[in-house]
């Protein structure tokens, strides 16, 4: 988790190593107010040996250039049409075949003007925000607001646009259009085929946030999005006029730090309800058509949630992974095995829950009980976003843009 000042830089480092050790340095500085309990729950917990049951499988291993080294990050590889994509912060987007792992293309979006002469250095794209799929189409979006759309067979450069603000999430594309959020709190749609602007939101944001936003959803003609206040909003698609609006965070503090109730993760509509959490309040089941909550639970995260059948798993902000039952919200089992680790959020495959941390390690936990059952070292430079699961393999990028797309031995 990582604060963001409006008042301050927009871009600084965020490497999770660092953020531990500072971590436990002012848990030292402060043991004179502070109780033993307390000190303890800042310790990164040690991999303990496992029961493992099975050995992961490699089935191609690719670079994607430097991947985000230690900025915060979001990109992650998606899966469309049988090609596997994946972006480095510097500007790398490549296309992969998703069996083999052939590389079908590479475009370099830190030169997207071709106007770089061979002893100028390279500028990096500060690439953020996807890759998504959609309309036979790339879409990515950068901290400098620039929004690409590239044809997803060439990657040749179809339309950019720009936006004010950092655009640290994935983009969302549905009926021709594509819908970008931002961390300045202005979200607009633009014309899926040419990138003209259809519409502008400009959402209010808190002094201080987390360094996140959440992700669009467009679903039933709508736009899903949560905010730096702690609400899911809805918007129309065709307009952007504002439907429902739902608190779902709680700022219960008594200072700014700990009134900050981000809802970074992207909602999940699962049927006619929503599943959203905050980082500071609740997980909670909101009905889509009208925004009516309809149970919620006092867990915290900043991380995206999974839904399969009837079961939410989630971590929350001290790594703890959880299943929580769907229809009522009632916590079915815990795991406290990868505390502070800065897990990842989690990816469901076959029988398993996948997290990834810090340390580059993957670990499959079993659906009905939680065990870890299984787990695989990517890259030691950590894993920042959550694993992607199509058709039973799982793509996982590490901070120093290794790519594995990895199955489970049948």
């Amino acid at each position: 988790m990582v604060l963001f000042n409006k008042k301050t830089s927009h871009r600084f480092l965020t490497n999770y190593k660092n953020i531990f050790a500072a971590i436990l340095l002012s848990s030292a500085l402060f043991s004179c107010s502070s109780t033993d309990e307390e000190d303890e729950s800042k310790i990164v917990a040690e991999l303990s040996e496992i029961n493992q049951q099975f050995d992961p499988k490699v089935i191609w291993d690719k670079s994607v250039g430097d991947g985000s080294g230690d900025y915060f990050s979001r990109l992650a590889p998606i899966v469309a049409n049988g090609t596997v994509y994946s972006a480095s912060r510097a500007g790398d987007v490549i296309a992969f075949d998703a069996e083999s792992g052939k590389q079908h293309w590479h475009v370099d979006l830190s030169d997207v003007d071709n106007e770089r002469g061979f002893w100028d250095s390279r500028i990096s794209a500060l690439l953020s925000g996807g890759p998504v799929a959609g309309l036979n189409k790339i879409f990515i979006g950068s901290e400098s607001g620039k929004v690409f759309a590239l044809a997803a067979d060439s990657g040749e450069l179809i339309w950019q646009a720009d936006i004010k603000g950092e655009i640290i999430a994935s983009p969302a594309v549905d009926s021709g259009v594509v819908v970008v959020n931002t961390a300045s709190g202005i979200m607009k749609a633009f014309n899926a085929d040419n990138g003209d602007e259809l519409w502008k939101v400009e959402q209010d944001v808190p002094a201080l946030t987390l360094r996140g936003i959440s992700q669009p959803v467009i679903a039933s003609g709508g736009v899903l999005i949560g905010t730096g206040k702690g609400s899911i909003n809805v918007y129309l698609l065709n307009k952007g006029q504002e439907g429902w609006s739902t608190e779902i965070g709680e700022p219960d503090g008594s200072t700014e730090l700990e009134r900050v109730v981000d809802v970074d993760s992207a909602p999940i509509v699962f049927g006619d309800k929503v599943y959203a959490i905050s980082s500071r309040g609740n997980l909670a089941a909101i009905e889509l058509k009208s925004g009516r909550v309809l149970w919620k639970r006092q867990y915290s995260s900043y991380r995206q949630i999974s839904i399969y059948r009837n079961t939410i798993f989630l971590t929350n902000l001290r790594g703890h992974v959880y299943a929580i039952d769907r229809i009522n919200g009632t916590e079915r089992w815990t795991n406290l095995a990868l505390t502070n680790r800065g897990v990842t959020g989690p990816a469901v495959i076959d029988n398993y829950v996948v997290v990834g941390d810090f340390e580059g390690y993957l670990h499959w936990l079993d659906q009905d009980s939680g065990e870890i059952v299984a787990r695989h070292e990517v890259d030691s430079s950590g894993i920042h976003a959550t694993p992607t699961v199509v058709d039973n393999v799982l793509y996982s990028q590490s901070r120093d843009g290794d790519l594995q797309a990895i199955k489970i031995p049948e």
